[in-house]
């Protein structure tokens, strides 16, 4: 049984609509394909998903189906059916919901139920991570490829990733990282052409990564357009589904083409003066993962105090987070630069805090709202520079951890006492 209905997002952007079109139909011959015998893979959002897409192996990336499950308000009952048998359910909730999917065996699952899995990967980025995914392996029957993470090791990183991985990232990188994630890559590659007998094609996997670069090249004109049109164009309840539904194509020419249309869309909303919200008087930013169970939330804001949510790090990183240019070098250790850094943009404390005051600066924000994250530095950062933050301690898709009223309160509250001060302070100065 679904639980209660979330605050369901209000449309601003035609392609939003196009695009979960596009996701629903594709998504229906994905699991023809795995009906009909074909290996499909589950990858989390920090596996290497341009080696399968090379290699036409389909896959459904963990974290997407994670926010179906939450917008179909089927969490709560998949978090019950982990507690069931006997797994934690407070724990890697984002990535385990799945799993809790699979354990619930739910005869009316969204959007008919995610294919059982051939294939398992994830990036070894926490203490829970193997014994998840090697659970969820043992239990649906497939094989499970990890890939490690490492850390930096320099006591004092230079910050300013996001100007210099693009182009420098084979010098701006420790080689040992790059050269430990290249073979392990290589290791992969092998690995799923003895499983699936399919060939991996040099020629194709550079004309993926060629095409994710021009994808990233569209997202940062699209952050770059919201930062700088006030009132802002469009609000993180809109960007963040029009931003991870190509993403997760990435590679393809239909993400790079939707990127561009996202994109096209953005600059003729703000062309013709067309605003989320006409009467906006501050600027918000959202720090941590989506509400996706309730993503019509952040527009309560704009239609409660002029307050839009302008900022979210689904934009933020398809802009910066993914370019890795390689002509002349090699694709595969491009492709290494390209993982080997992620989750430092949003967690390492030098990177994160860095980037985070530089995407507030950029986007003109009055306040941060940051929900279950370990934001210390960042909280220091932006506090340092004159903007407020709220933290909450929560969980995206776990509803015991929070609730719609009392998330618009200490929101409101915030705003009120805190974010609003802030603006006036900064349209004073301006």
């Amino acid at each position: 049984m679904a639980e209660q209905a979330g605050a369901r997002r209000r449309p601003e952007l035609d392609c939003t609509q196009r695009f979960t079109r596009y996701q629903r139909d594709w998504f229906a011959g994905l699991r023809e394909r795995a009906a009909a015998g074909e290996p499909v893979a589950l990858l989390s959002a920090d596996a290497p998903h341009e080696i399968y897409r090379a290699m036409d192996i389909p896959y459904v990336v963990v974290q997407w189906w994670s926010s179906v499950i939450a917008a179909k308000q089927k969490a709560p009952g998949y978090l019950r059916a982990l507690a069931a048998a006997g797994y934690p359910d407070d724990s890697e909730q984002y990535n385990a919901l799945p799993l809790g999917e699979l354990l619930a065996a739910d005869d009316d699952p969204p959007w008919g139920g995610l294919p059982r899995p051939a294939i398992i990967s994830a990036s070894l980025g926490t203490d829970a991570t193997r014994q998840l995914f090697e659970t969820w392996a043992e239990q649906s029957g497939a094989v499970f490829l990890p890939v490690e993470k490492t850390v930096d090791p320099r006591a004092d990183p230079p910050e300013d990733w996001w100007a210099r991985l693009p182009g420098s990232w084979d010098s701006f990188l420790p080689g040992e990282r790059l050269d430990l994630l290249t073979d392990e890559l290589t290791g992969l590659i092998r690995a799923l052409e003895q499983a699936t007998g399919r060939r991996f094609s040099w020629s194709k996997f550079a004309e993926v990564m060629h095409l994710a670069n021009e994808q990233a090249e569209h997202n940062a004109a699209a952050r770059d357009l919201v930062a700088a049109t006030v009132p802002a164009p469009v609000s993180v309840a809109e960007t963040m589904p029009a931003v991870m539904v190509p993403q997760w194509h990435r590679g393809s020419a239909w993400a790079r083409d939707a990127a561009a249309e996202f994109r096209a869309e953005l600059a003729k909303r703000a062309a013709d003066g067309r605003a989320a919200c006409a009467g906006e008087r501050i600027r918000l930013m959202w720090l941590g993962r989506g509400l996706w169970s309730s993503l019509g939330l952040y527009q309560y804001f704009q239609d409660t105090y002029g307050a839009v949510f302008v900022w979210s790090m689904y934009l933020g990183l398809a802009a910066d987070g993914y370019v890795r240019y390689f002509d002349g070098r090699d694709p595969l250790r491009a492709l290494a630069a390209r993982f080997v850094t992620v989750g430092d943009e949003l967690r390492m404390p030098a990177w994160s805090a860095a980037w985070h005051l530089k995407e507030a600066m950029l986007h003109q924000v009055d306040g941060v709202v940051s929900l279950g994250e370990d934001d210390y530095f960042s909280v220091r950062r932006l506090e340092g520079a004159g903007i407020p933050v709220l933290s909450v301690a929560a969980d995206n898709v776990d509803r015991r951890t929070w609730d719609e009223d009392g998330l618009k309160a200490v929101i409101s509250r915030f705003i009120e006492e805190r974010a609003l001060p802030a603006a006036e302070r900064r349209h004073h100065a301006s």
